[in-house]
């Protein structure tokens, strides 16, 4: 099972490449390294996110030789989800899930404060508001030089993403959320309108960037997903304090 893995808005997906020691063996984790970043500084950075979901498709579509699934995080699961529909319109199969994490469903988002650039100053605030970066890494001058140009770009993306109504995804759709994140619950469980098949949507604790203060009980529910839609066998223990809806498909 290959777990395509998507950054959010600023990051490289190299993040993902520590996923692979984590998760069982049998999922090969694919980190999707964006435009103008990590392996690929030396290409322009991408501010469509149409464009960007249908170059990213056309490089997976070309690695696929059996079941996959793909992540996404923040800005990542909107382009990933863009990406799911760009590989079905290709021929190719549907991934056994989708995971989306961190941010509303596409249908009810709205992206229209970030359609401008936004200034360093205004930048540095959005950082401070996720609480995804030491305060020591934004006092760095040196580094927020190569990290903001980056983080604009993505931004801009965030405000040209325009929702397009399209047949559901034919796999079942599993959402990740933080409980003390500023994205609300009716705007997460909004993604069941996405799939035509099994929905789910885990509640973790934390703030937007739950996938690193929640890492391990975040990969164990990709990972007992992951099982139970390949027929195999993985031990799971969820943490009491995350909060589970599980609900049937209803198309």
């Amino acid at each position: 099972m290959r777990l395509f893995c998507l950054p959010y808005s600023g990051g490289s997906a190299m993040f993902y490449a520590r996923w692979r020691r984590l998760l069982p063996t049998w999922i090969d984790v694919r980190p999707v390294e964006w435009p103008g970043r990590g392996a690929r500084m030396d290409e322009p950075l991408a501010t469509d996110p149409r464009d960007l979901a249908a170059q990213l498709a056309a490089e997976i579509h070309a690695r696929l030789d059996g079941p996959y699934a793909l992540f996404g995080h923040s800005l990542g699961a909107l382009v990933g989800f863009e990406v799911a529909h760009s590989l079905l319109d290709r021929g190719a199969p549907a991934p056994a899930i989708f995971f989306g994490s961190g941010t509303e469903a596409p249908a009810v988002r709205d992206g229209s404060r970030w359609r401008l650039p936004l200034s360093d100053e205004a930048l540095l605030h959005e950082l401070r508001n996720l609480q995804g970066t030491p305060d020591e890494a934004l006092a760095n001058a040196e580094l927020m030089r190569s990290a903001l140009p980056v983080l604009r770009a993505d931004f801009l993306m965030c405000g040209a993403y325009n929702y397009r109504l399209r047949r559901p995804l034919p796999c079942p759709v599993h959402i990740f959320g933080g409980i003390d994140d500023e994205t609300s619950r009716a705007s997460l469980e909004a993604w069941q309108q996405e799939t035509a098949a099994e929905f789910a949507l885990d509640m973790l604790p934390g703030h937007h960037f739950f996938i690193h203060t929640q890492q391990a009980e975040l990969l164990d529910l990709i990972g007992s997903a992951l099982a139970r839609q390949s027929g195999r066998s993985i031990g799971s223990h969820w943490s009491k304090d995350h909060e589970r809806i599980l609900r049937p498909a209803t198309r």
